[in-house]
């Protein structure tokens, strides 16, 4: 099995590693517009060869578009229109309803699975790659119905192999729960990096005296600027609300303290306590 894949950073190179690992592919090819990320990737043999995007399509099984989903959309598309009838194609993308509302006309559409890992580190680049990225995580596979079963089945088998599990849900559902869950979650990390450096001067004590709450609570404000933009305006019909109603609930807790009222405070934290019922651990 020849495997394609385009976008050798965090995500690309762990898919590159962890498919390695787990031999569901004999030869990886990596396609990158940016020469120090192939170079870094031939050097940390997470690739076994660089070659042009026509190049790679012709050589390949499979090929699998690990980009910022910004690019996704053009690449995705490029790639359809190189295939034969035999080839696969899946992405890694974390918005999907703008995507396959593009992708849904096009004439080989039944070769592309719409697949999104739940997965990934604050940090990005090859350099950042980790083999057990994806293992014991979650996958959601969108408008599986619209992929031709021998698609579906190689990238079921492809995710199954590196320790994933599958979830289906539609494009839709997948924006709504991700802003929730994901996308919020970066985004309010960026807001307080930006606080605690508009407000603490002395990087000192920000090294000194941070602990793990702070250290765990800001470490997604270390993501890649370039990936999360285009997540953000992607996606900001869901997320925009979700800032509405995180700053509605910011503000209820500041009028509280404001107003030294202990009950509303405690009762706000007692019920955001509930969280530990679907975050187990």
């Amino acid at each position: 099995m020849k495997v394609t894949i385009i976008g050798l950073g965090l995500m690309g190179g762990s898919l590159a590693l962890a498919l390695k690992e787990s031999k569901f592919s004999s030869h990886i090819i990596g396609v990158d517009q940016n020469k120090t990320h192939c170079d870094d990737a031939l050097r940390l043999q997470l690739v076994d060869e660089i070659k042009s995007l026509n190049e790679a399509i012709a050589g390949s099984n499979m090929i699998v578009v690990a980009t910022p989903v910004a690019a996704s959309i053009s690449i995705i598309s490029t790639v359809l229109n190189n295939i034969t009838k035999d080839q696969v194609v899946v992405d890694l993308g974390s918005t999907k309803a703008e995507l396959c509302t593009h992708l849904n006309q096009h004439q080989n559409r039944s070769q592309y699975v719409a697949a999104h890992p739940i997965a990934g580190t604050e940090n990005s680049g090859p350099q950042s790659a980790i083999n057990d990225l994806y293992k014991n995580k979650k996958v959601v596979i969108c408008e599986k119905d619209s992929s031709t079963d021998a698609a579906l089945s190689l990238t079921l088998k492809m995710f199954n192999d590196i320790g994933m599990s599958v979830v289906f849900m539609t494009p839709v559902e997948h924006d709504k729960h991700l802003a929730y869950i994901s996308h919020l979650s970066h985004i309010s990390s960026f807001a307080l990096g930006l606080t605690v450096l508009d407000l603490e001067k002395d990087e000192k004590n920000i090294f000194n005296l941070a602990g793990s709450g702070f250290s765990s609570t800001a470490r997604l404000a270390k993501s890649s600027p370039d990936m999360w933009e285009s997540i953000v305006m992607q996606n900001k019909a869901n997320i925009l609300p979700a800032i509405s109603a995180y700053i509605h609930h910011l503000e209820k807790l500041k009028k509280d303290i404001e107003e030294n009222n202990s009950e509303n405070l405690i009762n706000s934290m007692k019920k955001a306590n509930e969280i530990r019922k679907i975050i187990k651990n």
